[in-house]
């Protein structure tokens, strides 16, 4: 099949021993009802895809039971490490972590519930390894909560199984000159999002992070550099959004023939939605659209 095939939002792509893996979030109505689980699709040229396989459903019993949205895969100490959120029990919304030994799964529970607080309604969590090795966790609070969504960064164990700090406030929606007001409908509440944000080290050495939000055409996706070029920022906003067209929620990888590529779906809008990869080049500060 092709992406035009594959329902998907959120998408996220690990490269694997020749392999692109696509993940994403897969439930037909993710809104709404019980969670079902996470599919994985894979290539080996990013154009024909063969799937879906079952990378993750909940076992008996587990605490995620609704909105299963956003999972991120990485290897990492001779494993594979899917970071995704759940609304469940004992959680207003949370992002857990589930282990596999190969890319397709199967993932299974592997953090007790969510790494993030109980009484915060989190989401879109990203594994970021810093310069010392020490394996942090980039999450969004969300605006359905607090009004100005924020990005958060907490350090989790070696082992990637538990939170190890208290959560770092990182920026703010608000503090990027085109972040408009939404409205949920859902919640009856307005506010500024913050969702999607994924950590890039520039072959310069300088740290961007990508986020998305609402912008003057909808749905967008833009960055925020690091002055310090280190997770605790302080993170300065671009003027104008990396791409404004009614997607968002990206990643940056690089295929195997050496192009960088943004991973987002488009448009924000059930079912519709679909990965698009788009060609991207570094600039001193930052990414370029092709």
């Amino acid at each position: 099949m092709n992406l035009s095939d594959i329902q998907l939002r959120d998408p996220f792509v690990l490269k694997h021993d020749g392999l692109y893996y696509l993940y994403g979030s897969t439930d037909k109505n993710i809104w709404f009802g019980d969670g079902i689980g996470f599919d994985t699709y894979s290539s080996s040229d990013l154009i024909h895809w063969d799937g879906p396989f079952q990378a993750f459903r909940p076992p008996a019993g587990y605490w995620g039971t609704s909105n299963f949205w956003a999972p991120e895969v990485y290897e990492y100490n001779g494993a594979f490490y899917m970071l995704a959120s759940f609304i469940g029990d004992g959680y207003m919304r949370g992002t857990a972590v589930l282990k596999a030994s190969c890319p397709k799964g199967p993932f299974l529970p592997w953090s007790n519930g969510a790494v993030t607080l109980k009484d915060w309604m989190c989401l879109d969590g990203t594994l970021y390894i810093d310069m010392d090795g020490s394996p942090w966790m980039v999450f969004c609070h969300e605006w359905v909560q607090i009004g100005d969504g924020t990005v958060c960064a907490v350090r989790l164990d070696n082992d990637l199984s538990r939170a190890v700090s208290e959560p770092v406030v990182l920026f703010k929606s608000s503090d990027a000159a085109y972040s408009r007001q939404a409205y949920s409908p859902t919640n009856d509440v307005r506010g500024y999002v913050t969702d999607g944000c994924f950590l890039h080290r520039l072959s310069n050495g300088k740290l961007i992070m990508l986020w998305s939000c609402v912008g003057e055409n909808g749905y967008c996706l833009g960055y925020a550099l690091s002055e310090t070029g280190c997770l605790s920022g302080q993170w300065t906003q671009t003027e104008t959004p990396l791409f404004a067209d009614d997607g968002g929620h990206g990643m940056v990888f690089r295929a195997c023939d050496g192009r960088l590529l943004l991973a987002l779906h488009r448009p924000n809008k059930t079912p519709n939605e679909r990965a698009v990869f788009i060609e991207l080049e570094e600039a001193e500060n930052g990414l370029r659209v092709l």
